[in-house]
């Protein structure tokens, strides 16, 4: 009995939402994992809006994708979140998903983390996700429901050195998702945390403190490509579970 009980849970939440026509915001959508998702989603049937910081390339990804909309916004700015949100609401009616992978690397000793540095990290990968969910809650609320996927990463399972500041902002990440996947339970709001190891992205180009190769990967560790991980992504929204991890 219990098995069988066990067993039906599961299978509602195999197929907790079918992405097609459904409407996803994906932050960080110009290059990399963003990028990769955003493809990935509209492969699916997923009506996608683009948020990035440059017009240039989100007009390019827009191009390349149909039915999508661009909007250009700096997560690190409570304005352009707003706009991104109301903008997204006002065309189409409601937000069916959130996927908040706009961040930024940080890699340095602890001795010289430069604390405006580690404070404009925790800006973008905590404090914009946070206000972007508190922005969208209300609205999938209404509607009946929702997704929030949080993009983390491997690095707030583990431990690395030179990459305490940066895993620290993922291990907040958690902490806000989870609970708030409980919180938000009731109102049908799925939170959800993906955690991606190393990436073939420009992830480790873009980051502050030391630069360095994401394509390269650490000694016998694979590297992943963004189409795979996009993938991923893609089968957490769909499935509804609480975390994820390549």
């Amino acid at each position: 009995m219990w098995f069988f009980m066990i067993s039906m849970i599961s299978a509602y939440y195999v197929h907790w939402m079918n992405i097609k026509d459904k409407i996803i915001i994906v932050t960080g959508a110009s290059e990399g994992i963003g990028l990769a998702a955003a493809h990935e989603l509209a492969k699916r049937g997923a009506i996608v809006i683009l948020s990035a910081r440059s017009k240039d390339k989100l007009d390019q990804v827009a191009a390349e994708i149909p039915g999508s909309l661009a909007i250009v916004a700096d997560m690190t700015k409570p304005k352009d979140i707003k706009n991104l949100i109301a903008q997204t609401k006002d065309k189409f009616g409601r937000i069916d998903v959130l996927i908040n992978n706009a961040g930024r690397g940080y890699q340095q000793p602890i001795e010289t983390i430069d604390l405006d540095e580690y404070r404009s990290v925790m800006e973008l990968n905590v404090f914009s996700v946070l206000e972007a969910m508190q922005l969208v809650i209300p609205i999938m609320r209404e509607q009946g429901g929702g997704a929030i996927v949080n993009i983390s990463s491997m690095v707030s399972k583990n431990y690395f050195p030179r990459l305490a500041a940066y895993s620290s902002t993922k291990y907040a990440l958690n902490a806000l998702t989870l609970t708030a996947r409980a919180e938000l339970e009731e109102d049908k709001i799925v939170v959800s945390a993906f955690h991606p190891k190393m990436t073939a992205t420009q992830f480790g180009a873009n980051a502050s403190g030391n630069k360095y190769d994401s394509h390269a990967g650490r000694p016998g560790m694979t590297v992943d490509t963004a189409e795979l991980v996009a993938e991923k992504i893609a089968d957490l929204i769909e499935s509804g579970d609480a975390e994820s991890m390549m």
